[in-house]
């Protein structure tokens, strides 16, 4: 008989399954759940976006692109950058990847070789520890606190610095919990990384939604561009998550050698999602003011509904998710959300799913409509009130 467990890798056995998606799993097994889990847009993709890559099929625009994409879209992508963030990247500084997801993993690939160390703050999306541990990474976290405003401080900054660290990653706008960077943090940051030989990997598939304060990346503040690569994509700001496209921004000192790993792994992103993303970058600016005005009005009601309730929260100041405080009810996090969504029917995410500072948290999506997300508060009121 084969030894599987000999065959496989030892560091990914170690990795333990992402808890968004056992979550997820559970509520697809049972009926009437309202679920607030995941981090997927409740809006279609815009007309004029499925009918560019409608129009691209009818005219069997079948084929493989460019491996860093088609030369169309790259110039949208640097001229959306400019006119959104004031931000100056080349063509061939761009990649267009198979989503955010693969901008992240192909990036951190690239960067890191095993025995460095790389700095994350959590809580944060659940890729990132993983992946970094595949290369052979030690991973330095950084808890990020409430009273901070669940931001990365300098002097947190400073003290995880070692000889052997290679790579800051800055999940801003995050998720789970809403928080954002403004240009003060930024520069702060960047204060302690100038001198020394430290990359930046700022996750920046947020951007546009940001709530009251625009979006202001780390590539923005003098001397911090050369050394950052930007992860983006389509999924969110447009509602095409489904289209799994995304993009890394970079010199190209880093740009070129990062797409030697997609060309290897990928080939190219998908055809099709490229001519919509295009149109989308062309003219998508409408729709984003009109998503994110209505995650913002989402976001207000979630909020107040939640405090309403007693269950207290930081205000989320990006993405569309919203991170409040269980811990007081004499369980963890998993216990807590395992119970509402056994007794109460109402799905969301334990906390410490997204890192260990996570526990006595639950992460909540407002990415669903009104009607669902007060469906979903009359279940969470229910079970508290029965605490």
């Amino acid at each position: 008989m084969i030894d599987y467990d000999s065959m496989l890798s030892s560091t990914l056995k170690d990795i333990k399954p992402s808890g968004i998606r056992k979550f997820f799993d559970m509520l697809q097994e049972m009926d009437d759940v309202v679920g607030l889990t995941v981090g997927q847009p409740d809006f279609v993709t815009p007309w004029h976006i499925r009918e560019a890559a409608i129009d691209s099929l009818e005219k069997g625009k079948t084929y493989y692109t460019s491996n860093a994409g088609t030369p169309e879209l790259r110039e949208e992508i640097s001229k959306y950058m400019k006119r959104r963030f004031s931000l100056d990247y080349k063509t061939d500084e761009i990649i267009v990847t198979v989503g955010g997801s693969e901008a992240i993993d192909v990036a951190m690939r690239s960067i890191i070789n095993p025995g460095d160390e790389v700095i994350l703050p959590l809580p944060a999306f659940v890729c990132y520890e993983p992946i970094a541990k595949m290369c052979g990474a030690k991973v330095v976290t950084i808890n990020t606190k409430l009273e901070n405003k669940f931001k990365l401080t300098k002097d947190e900054l400073k003290q995880a610095i070692t000889k052997k660290t290679k790579l800051l990653i800055l999940p801003f706008p995050n998720n789970p919990t809403g928080a954002i960077l403004e240009k003060k943090d930024l520069e702060e940051i960047a204060e302690v990384l100038r001198g020394t030989n430290i990359a930046v990997l700022s996750d920046e598939i947020y951007a546009e939604l940001t709530y009251g304060k625009k979006h202001i990346s780390i590539a923005q503040i003098d001397g911090m561009k050369e050394r950052t690569v930007i992860a983006s994509g389509f999924s969110k700001a447009y509602a095409m998550t489904g289209w799994r496209l995304g993009y890394i921004c970079a010199p190209r000192e880093l740009s070129s050698q990062i797409l030697k790993l997609h060309q290897f792994a990928i080939m190219c992103a998908p055809t099709v999602s490229q001519f919509a993303a295009c149109e989308a970058m062309k003219n998508g600016d409408d729709d984003i003011e009109y998503m994110c005005n209505e995650y913002n009005r989402r976001r207000k009601f979630i909020y107040d509904g939640l405090n309403s309730i007693g269950l207290k929260c930081f205000e989320p100041e990006g993405a569309f998710y919203i991170y409040p405080y269980i811990g007081n009810f004499g369980m963890t996090s998993e216990e807590f959300c395992e119970k509402l969504l056994f007794n109460y029917k109402c799905a969301i995410i334990p906390g410490n799913a997204f890192g260990e500072s996570g526990e006595g948290y639950a992460r909540i999506s407002y990415a669903y409509s009104i009607k669902h997300i007060e469906e979903a508060l009359k279940r969470i009121e229910d079970f508290v009130k029965s605490l």
